[in-house]
């Protein structure tokens, strides 16, 4: 089983419309039995009380104009157990990059990448709709890196 975590600051708009938008992929070529797919925040700030808040209700209907749901889906917070757990640990941006390493420590495993990294994009950012409010383009960048992260994981076999 590949098992691939996507993370941003928040997990409320980019990292589950990641998570969301390859569980969608592999679904639609009956690979979903070989994935284990999910997503966290390197932040507190969409959790209270323990309990997360909910996709962000434009990159949810962001999702929903794709065909995809996300229904269920609430924010979590990355933990160092998870750098064991995953083969994949995915980042949006290079600042969720330092604050995963803050959390999991130095990537000795050659774990940790940039989604864009997966389209020939080394290096580059998914943009944070929070802050743009094109959630459009966050779409058709995340559609993008998963397509090449796919093809990549796929390609690895």
């Amino acid at each position: 089983m590949i098992k691939v975590l996507f993370i941003c600051h928040g997990n409320i708009c980019r990292s589950p419309m990641a998570e969301f938008v390859l569980k969608d992929m592999v679904q639609k070529q009956g690979l979903a039995h070989r994935f284990h797919i999910a997503s966290a925040a390197t932040s507190t700030e969409e959790i209270w009380n323990g309990i997360g808040n909910p996709v962000y209700p434009p990159a949810r209907a962001e999702l929903a104009a794709h065909g995809i749901s996300c229904d269920g889906k609430r924010a979590v917070r990355v933990t160092k157990a998870d750098y064991r757990e995953y083969d994949y640990l995915i980042c949006m941006d290079q600042q969720n990059l330092r604050n995963l390493e803050r959390i999991i420590g130095p990537d000795t495993e050659g774990k940790v990448s940039l989604l864009l990294d997966y389209a020939g994009r080394q290096g580059q950012a998914i943009a944070d709709p929070w802050y743009t409010g094109n959630f459009a383009v966050t779409y058709a960048d995340v559609a993008e890196g998963c397509r090449g992260l796919l093809q990549y994981l796929l390609d690895k076999e």
